[in-house]
């Protein structure tokens, strides 16, 4: 999802959830929007992702497209580490709201 279309989609929606995604052992994060129907849009520019160097950067991004709310969540490769399978799309248990 580009950043035109995450603002047009925050001025028409109002049930959406914004994550703020960080990966253990990376500086960078990840921006992801999960609308009403579960579907999950990571924020882009050109097709790529787009990596933030820092959470500031996150929160002007953020306050740009007129959101002021959003969920911090830490990914650490455990399950990986140790043979499991890995959770990633599961119900996030563990997650830090984050308001500015």
């Amino acid at each position: 999802m580009e950043f035109q279309e995450l603002k047009a989609f925050v001025a028409d929606h109002d049930n959406f959830e914004i994550r703020v995604i960080g990966h253990a052992g990376s500086r960078f994060y990840q921006v992801e929007l999960e609308d009403v129907e579960g579907q999950r849009h990571m924020l882009s520019r050109t097709g790529k992702p787009i990596l933030y160097r820092s959470l500031e950067d996150v929160y002007n991004e953020l306050r740009r497209a007129g959101i002021h709310r959003a969920y911090l969540v830490q990914q650490v490769p455990h399950d990986e580490v140790i043979g499991r399978e890995t959770h990633y799309q599961d119900p996030l248990t563990s997650r830090m709201p984050l308001v500015f």
